[in-house]
């Protein structure tokens, strides 16, 4: 209890949790874009049950992560040496799910642009079964949340500001799960959209794991510019609708 009075007295701690619950946030974007387009293409009776389960899942991995920080830790340390680079866990972490990503992204876009596929796009919703979708979300969830946490770790040596923010964070997901999950759905061409960032993350994990580091700040700039061109383009639909 004196330990949290300390750290409740303590500026520099509130000033380490703000800047944490923004970057947690703003991390979890990735994460939530993912599961909004999966659980879309579950029946519509599914897809809320869905992100609740998959988001929960999220913090609960996130959380068991944080019991475990001496051993994340250690999985920034090179394990093999592979074409003159050492590799650790987190690497491999990293361009496993950067694969997945990519894979599942150019899946999706390529069932998008197939107009015979498109047509059955009712059949394809049945087709993605609920266990499938909370697969394949909980595998996304492990690599961000391992992403989450070493990032948390990096700025903060307290658990209770990381676990004050990491709640914080999947709290937001959940609120923003519902209402941009439909938007996407209401709105086709943000589905390519979407998809596109995806790529674009995944790509980045893949880089991040061979060790080319790229700025995220690059990464949300381009994917804020390309969602305003898009939000112009929706705008002038509308108007020439009218």
């Amino acid at each position: 209890m004196d330990y949290l009075l300390q750290l409740a007295a303590d500026p520099a701690a509130w000033a380490a949790l703000v800047t944490l619950i923004a970057m947690e946030v703003v991390l979890g974007i990735d994460n939530l874009l993912f599961i909004s387009i999966l659980t879309n293409k579950l029946p519509e009776h599914m897809r809320r049950r869905a992100r609740r389960i998959g988001i929960g899942l999220a913090l609960i991995m996130r959380l068991g992560l944080l019991s475990t920080v001496a051993f994340i830790v250690q999985l920034t340390e090179p394990v093999i040496e592979l074409f003159g680079r050492g590799f650790s866990w987190r690497d491999f972490i990293l361009i496993a799910g950067g694969l997945f990503l990519v894979w599942k992204a150019t899946k999706e876009i390529h069932h998008s642009m197939e107009p015979h596929e498109a047509d059955t796009g009712v059949g394809q919703v049945v087709q993605m079964t609920f266990g499938a979708a909370i697969f394949q979300i909980l595998v996304l969830d492990l690599v961000f949340s391992v992403d989450s946490i070493i990032t948390a770790v990096g700025m903060t040596d307290h658990i209770p500001i990381m676990v004050i923010a990491v709640v914080v964070a999947v709290l937001c997901m959940l609120l923003a799960a519902n209402p941009l999950a439909e938007f996407i759905n209401r709105n086709p061409t943000i589905v390519m959209l979407a998809l596109g960032f995806l790529l674009l993350i995944g790509t980045t994990l893949i880089a991040e794991g061979f060790g080319a580091h790229v700025s995220k700040g690059y990464i949300y700039t381009a994917m804020a510019f390309s969602a305003g061109v898009e939000a112009l383009n929706m705008i002038q639909r509308r108007r020439r609708g009218h």
